[in-house]
């Protein structure tokens, strides 16, 4: 039986094109710092690239890499166009990538991944886009991401009116995004988390914050009416009493997970064969005793 998509992938794109038009620097704190980091994990990688694909960024990763002297730089996203980021090269959707196989030596995807309805999906279509030995760098919301508010609303509404609908979407762990990378066949996959802390003046203002950003819940069985204010305010006080520092001020975790691997090839490290090894663990356990 086939599951239904858990996201509204329209919705999502005219959330954040709305949010953009009104408000063109909503979370960009938050997409120029991933932007930052996932620029310092590449300065690590000593090679060349001569075609890479920004996928998602507004521009940011673009600019970055042809800083950085790359080619041939190919910007993609689901929107037509951001304010002050220009036009993308390629309007696409990232579960449906028009890309020949082996087109690119280096796919960055920045915030883009969290809220694809089929993520194992849309990660082996990128490393089909990629040449053998090709590097795909990731950054995504997972793990714990906006929990404090997950659970001030669950715990407000079932108070209030004895159940409760899901208002955040949920967001992927970070062993089974690993899982991932290998299950879409990526070699030396690595996955970590970094652990963001904002603070806001309560709830509502990070509602605020969210709205702007066009990060609101896309969660496709979404309830069709708004929360009553009686559950937004008695959820503003338990956001309050459960999750404030000693100044008054709530915090919201961001955990932002960051992906990394190649597309195989006949160069790169392997383990060993089963058998292979001419030491045994007994053996190195008695040398160290």
């Amino acid at each position: 039986m086939q599951t239904a998509a858990p996201f509204d992938r329209a919705l999502l794109a005219a959330r954040r094109r709305r949010a953009l038009a009104r408000h063109p620097d909503g979370a960009g704190f938050l997409r120029d710092a991933v932007a930052d980091d996932l620029a310092d994990r590449l300065s690590a990688v000593k090679r060349d690239f001569s075609r890479a694909l920004d996928l998602g960024s507004g521009g940011r990763l673009a600019a970055v890499l042809r800083a950085r002297g790359v080619p041939e730089v190919v910007r993609a996203d689901v929107l037509a166009a951001e304010p002050g980021g220009g036009e993308p090269d390629v309007v696409l959707d990232e579960e449906a990538l028009p890309f020949a196989a082996a087109s690119f030596d280096l796919v960055v995807a920045t915030l883009t991944l969290q809220a694809v309805n089929d993520l194992p999906g849309a990660l082996i279509q990128i490393r089909r886009a990629l040449k053998p030995d090709g590097l795909f760098l990731a950054a995504l919301l997972g793990g714990d991401t906006l929990t404090e508010l997950r659970t001030a609303l669950i715990a407000a509404e079932a108070e209030l009116t004895g159940g409760a609908a899901p208002r955040v979407a949920p967001f992927a762990g970070l062993q089974d995004l690993a899982g991932l990378l290998q299950r879409a066949g990526f070699a030396l996959p690595v996955a970590d988390v970094d652990r963001l802390t904002v603070r806001y003046d309560g709830l509502f203002s990070l509602a605020r914050d969210l709205r702007e950003a066009g990060a609101t819940s896309p969660l496709a069985d979404r309830p069709r009416t708004p929360l009553r204010r009686a559950v937004l305010l008695r959820a503003a006080e338990i956001y309050a009493e459960r999750f404030a520092d000693p100044d008054g001020r709530v915090r919201a975790t961001l955990d932002v997970v960051s992906l990394s691997g190649w597309a195989p090839h006949e160069s790169q490290p392997k383990p060993l064969k089963p058998g292979s090894a001419t030491h045994s663990l007994a053996d190195a356990l008695k040398g160290g005793g």
